[in-house]
C-alpha cells in the first residue's frame, strides 16, 4: 500500500529573511545559538531554512532574541486564511 505524506507548513524563507536582514552567515547564526546551549551545526540549520527538518521550539526562542523579531515574524505568510476575509 503506498502512503503519501503530506508536506507541512514551511517557515524556512521566513528564518532566512531574518537571517539576512540581520546580515549574519549560517555559520555566525550557529556560533551564536551555541553561545545560547543550543548545539546547532550549520548542517542542521540549513535543514531548517530548506524546509527538510523541523525547526526546535527551543530554537526559535533563541532566534526570537537574537533577531528582537515576534513569534508571529516565524510565521508570516504560513497560515492560507490569513488573506482571506
Amino acid at each position: 500500500m503506498e502512503q503519501k505524506l503530506r508536506r507541512d507548513c514551511n517557515m524556512g524563507e521566513n528564518l532566512k529573511k531574518l537571517r539576512s536582514e540581520k546580515g549574519l552567515s549560517q555559520e555566525k547564526l550557529c556560533a551564536e545559538l551555541q553561545l545560547r546551549s543550543c548545539d546547532i551545526g550549520r548542517t542542521t540549520y540549513q535543514k531548517y531554512e530548506s524546509g527538510n527538518l523541523n525547526i526546535p521550539i527551543s530554537v526559535l526562542i533563541q532566534l526570537k532574541k537574537i533577531y528582537g523579531c515576534t513569534y508571529d515574524d516565524f510565521f508570516a505568510g504560513l497560515d492560507p486564511d490569513e488573506n482571506t476575509p
